[in-house]
């Protein structure tokens, strides 16, 4: 029963949706043409046909070239527009209007002339940005790995991956090294696949992580009626195989987000960084709830609610993933 209450507070924390990934960022990107030429591609979250009331603001001296085109794709609204600014906009400010209104994040990429990039994250409580000709490695740093710690304790399908395997785990050296399996294993296939070594469709690997998922689910069970899987007696290789796949998932994230191309290393790094340290946040959270529930009773059967609600809430990711194929 310990675990049905770590489940809520998972889930209490969580956006109040099933779906895995819920809580989108608005997207901003400004791209640099000649003559003064800046074209814009904004995505803002939706839900239904409602448009979220946050808007991009140019500097004052730059004035639209066009109405923005907007259309929408699923849960997002697209707009389309661009901008004449005489003398450019670097050193000047851009702003989304509304953000201080909203509990969501907006992440604004500059491609500049040249090739290289500028990568900011704003927020409800800073929600401008001053354009720049180049970025310090510190700054590169900060945003990347506050990236990285917001991707995972967003991304509801791989702390449920985590927690499940938290309850398998017999004791603190087998979970040192089953975190250790996970984070090295990730930690490939999130670099291999940014840097272009290996390209895997996204669809199919969001799939099989709600599969995992369903997988150690499906192992608890058997654990508790006293026929314990390979989970169970080897969680860091369970870690490890599946870990390659959800490296896989924290790479298409990130190519959504896209790396600064004089700071490639650097930011996946950081970002990788970062998603170590919002899973290891999580965890620490876990365990401290864990200890401190640990002298309440609960009756023998209550091990099955956490369990079968993590196993169905998989089951139902992976039917959803599986028929978005079509």
């Amino acid at each position: 029963m310990r675990q049905l209450l770590l489940l809520l507070l998972l889930f209490g924390l969580a956006p109040p949706s099933l779906d895995a990934h819920e809580v989108r960022p608005a997207y901003l990107r400004i791209q640099q043409s000649p003559d003064e030429q800046f074209d814009l591609l904004w995505r803002v979250p939706a839900r239904g046909d409602l448009r979220l009331g946050i808007y991009v603001a140019m500097p004052d001296h730059c004035e639209p070239n066009q109405d923005p085109l907007t259309w929408q794709e699923g849960g997002t609204f697209i707009e389309r527009w661009s901008y004449r600014c005489p003398g450019g906009i670097s050193g000047h400010v851009v702003e989304i209007t509304g953000l201080s209104s909203t509990v969501i994040d907006a992440l604004a990429r500059y491609e500049r002339l040249d090739g290289t990039t500028q990568v900011v994250r704003l927020t409800p409580a800073a929600p401008a940005f001053e354009v720049t000709d180049a970025e310090s490695w510190s700054q590169v740093a900060g945003t990347y790995t506050m990236l990285g710690i917001e991707h995972i304790l967003l991304g509801i399908d791989h702390l449920l991956f985590v927690l499940a395997l938290l309850m398998l785990v017999p004791n603190t050296r087998t979970l040192v090294w089953t975190i250790t399996s996970f984070t090295l294993a990730h930690s490939l296939t999130l670099a291999a696949a940014t840097l272009g070594w290996v390209n895997v469709p996204q669809q199919p690997v969001e799939a099989v992580i709600a599969l995992s998922i369903l997988f150690v689910a499906m192992e608890i069970v058997h654990w508790r009626q006293g026929r314990p899987g390979i989970t169970r007696r080897m969680p860091w290789l369970v870690a490890f195989t599946f870990g390659l796949l959800h490296g896989f998932g924290f790479a298409g994230a990130l190519s959504e987000i896209g790396l600064p191309e004089h700071a490639i290393p650097l930011s996946l790094l950081f970002f990788n960084l970062g998603v170590e340290a919002g899973q290891l946040m999580f965890i620490a959270a876990v365990l401290l709830l864990w200890a401190g529930l640990s002298r309440l009773r609960f009756p023998q059967w209550a091990w099955r609610v956490p369990v079968y609600a993590i196993g169905s809430l998989a089951a139902f990711w992976t039917i959803e993933r599986i028929a978005g194929f079509a």
